[in-house]
Order: structure tokens, then C-alpha cells, then sequence
């Protein structure tokens, strides 16, 4: 079966998501939305890097909601929680599923109008809301939940992500979402008010949801513990220069508190230079579960070795999460849907070479 998708937004991410729907016989891309006008009216493919297509990208919103297609992978810019859900709302009312690299992985645990909304625009366009990528979403949601399947006992799931943010190269994600930069007395890591916290608290908290939901836990609050740590010296990386003495590494830490003791955590370092880091040399993620009997996960993600590309295997794995994803959102009772636990690439769903 061949899926029509509609891409949305082609940042980085997006643009590796645009790529591998275009590689992929699976999917048909039917449109594209693009913030900048310098990209609108530009074939797909060249966005790409890919043939032409004949699907023109537009910044048009309403010429998105007028296509037929089955699905809209949202790759929108991070900004405050919950500042896509004007758009979101609208897809989905226009009748397109939508799959969300950036939240709404478990949006129940914010209950309130907010939810009804979405909740009530998917069932108005009979359509579904999902979130995909890989954290939020591969590594807590289907990992480190599917990891407990050999323990009898759990008494704490963490996840640590490494995420080495010298290759970023949007100099606003960097130095706005992400706070690098910033004087150490500005502003109080663990204060919503400042972007970068208001932008990840409400995320990472549906993170923690959704492995609750998987874990049949009921968590009473969501502590956050956000340390900041200084530059060694003057840094220069592919956004920019971060100064001796500013924010050069951030550890963004949630616990979900169970009667009063931590039961799951989210740890997160964005860093620079590997001073801080609890190893000199990590991997890109850790998960630690302590039960009966404990297990220890190392992982990393790699390129395949006929693929001579510029992107990333980390980008390449956003995108094998969206494909795979797809016939689940497709095939859901319309509403808001936490991802299941496992969304494995299928052979008789197509078959991808990489380029």
C-alpha cells in the first residue's frame, strides 16, 4: 500500500524526513509547507536534493489543508509548549492524520481545554494525532519500556541522552531553544518562564506519560532538576561563538514521582564540550533500570555503510520512526494516540535503499 503524506516544514529535520519519503516506495509525497518564501514554488525533490517531482512546495496553509493525503508529518520550529496547535488543530480537522516529531506523544496528562481541543478536532475530521521521533519518543517510549519486559520487579527507568550540540547549526535553536550562550545568573534553569524550560518542561512530561501509560503507572507530579554548567573558555562551534563563563552545557532532568519517590527519569545533556558529562566518550543513550533483575542499555546509531549522504544517522533514524509510523496513524480509531511500544520496520511494507 502506498501512503499520500504531506510534509511539513523542511528544517533539518524535516528536510531528512522529505528525502527519505521521497526514497522511500511506500509513501507518495503529495505537498509540502515551507516557512520561507525564498522555498516556495521550489520542486520537492530539489528541496531534497532529489529528481523532480512535479509537487511544488508552498506557504500557503490553506493550499495544505485543500489536499487529499493521508497523513501530515509535523516538523515544525520548537517554540513555547503547545505553540503548533493552531495548525495542528487545523489538520486535522481538514481531515489528514498527523504524526508530530516535536510532543504530543501522550497529551492526556495535560487535561483542560487544550486537550479537548485536540482531542475534538481529530474527531471532527475523523482523523488521529500521534507523536514520533526519537526522543521525545524511540528511546523512553518503546526502549526503555520494552526493556522492563524481562524484570519481575521495577523500581526506576532512566534514560540519559548525550546529544552533542557542536553540530547544530541554527544559530537560534541553539543559542534560543536550547539556552547556550546565556549568562549563568540570567535566568534560573528550573523556571518555565525562560524558553528553553517553557519550550521542554510540557514535552518531556508527555514523554514521561506515555512510558507511565505503557508501565501502568499513575504519577502523581513531574519534579524537574535543569542544571546549567559554564564554558571552559571561548567556544566556537558550527552556530556560533559561546563565551568563557556562559551556559556551555545543559542536563535537562525530569523525575515522575510515585508516593513520593522518583520512579521514572529523563535526563538530557546538550553539551559543547565533554567536560560535565558523566563520561568522556558516551554514547548517545544510556537506559538504566534498577529491578529484579536491573538492566543496562548502551546505544548508538550509525550510517549504512553504502550510503555516501551529508545526513546524519540520527536524522535518518527521525525519519525511519515517521515511515514506520505511518500505517499506525493511518489505521487508528480517530482521537489522540500514544504510540504503541513497538513500530518495527516491515519487509511487506516496502523496501528502502539508501542513497
Amino acid at each position: 500500500m502506498t501512503y499520500r503524506v504531506v510534509q511539513w516544514a523542511t528544517g533539518a529535520m524535516g528536510t531528512a524526513i522529505l528525502r527519505t519519503m521521497l526514497d522511500h516506495p511506500g509513501v507518495d509525497v503529495v505537498g509540502t509547507y515551507v516557512y520561507g518564501e525564498a522555498k516556495a514554488g521550489r520542486d520537492v525533490g530539489d528541496l531534497a536534493r532529489r529528481d523532480a517531482t512535479g509537487v511544488l512546495a508552498t506557504s500557503d496553509v490553506d493550499e495544505i489543508l485543500a489536499l487529499d493525503a493521508d497523513v501530515v508529518v509535523h516538523a515544525g520550529r520548537i517554540g513555547p509548549y503547545g505553540a503548533h496547535d493552531d495548525e495542528i488543530v487545523a489538520l486535522l480537522e481538514s481531515g489528514k492524520n498527523v504524526l508530530s516529531i516535536n510532543g504530543y506523544t501522550d497529551p492526556f496528562v495535560h487535561p483542560g481545554p487544550r486537550l479537548d481541543r485536540l482531542r475534538a478536532a481529530a474527531e471532527r475530521g475523523g482523523v488521529t494525532l500521534m507523536g514520533v521521533g526519537l526522543n521525545p519518543g524511540f528511546i523512553g517510549e518503546q526502549v526503555a519500556v520494552l526493556a522492563t519486559g524481562v524484570c519481575a520487579s521495577v523500581d526506576h527507568v532512566e534514560v540519559v541522552e548525550m546529544a552533542d550540540a557542536r553540530l547544530v547549526q541554527d544559530p537560534e535553536y541553539l543559542f534560543g531553544s536550547l539556552g547556550f550562550g546565556a549568562a549563568l545568573d540570567e535566568h534560573d534553569p528550573n523556571d518555565p518562564s525562560w524558553g528553553p524550560v517553557g519550550a521542554l518542561n510540557g514535552m518531556y512530561e508527555e514523554v514521561l506519560g506515555a512510558m507511565a501509560h505503557h508501565l501502568g503507572l499513575t504519577i502523581d507530579e513531574v519534579v524537574s532538576d535543569h542544571v546549567c554548567h559554564p564554558a571552559g573558555s571561548d567556544l566556537t562551534v558550527a552556530a556560533g561563538v559561546i563565551p568563557q563563563g556562559t551556559v556551555g552545557h545543559t542536563n535537562w532532568r525530569w523525575h515522575s514521582m510515585v508516593d513520593g519517590s522518583p520512579r521514572l527519569t529523563m535526563s538530557i545533556h546538550w553539551f559543547v564540550e565533554t567536560a560535565h558529562l558523566p563520561e568522556p566518550e558516551p554514547p548517545l543513550w544510556r537506559v538504566n533500570i534498577t529491578g529484579h533483575p536491573g538492566v543496562k542499555i548502551a546505544m548508538e546509531l550509525e550510517k549504512h555503510p553504502a550510503d555516501r549522504s551529508r545526513m546524519g544517522a540520527e536524522q535518518y533514524a527521525v525519519a525511519g520512526q515517521v515511515i514506520n509510523a505511518v500505517p499506525h496513524v493511518v489505521a487508528a480509531e480517530p482521537g489522540l494516540m500514544i504510540r504503541p511500544v513497538a513500530t518495527p520496520a516491515r519487509a511487506d511494507y516496502a523496501t528502502f535503499r539508501p542513497r
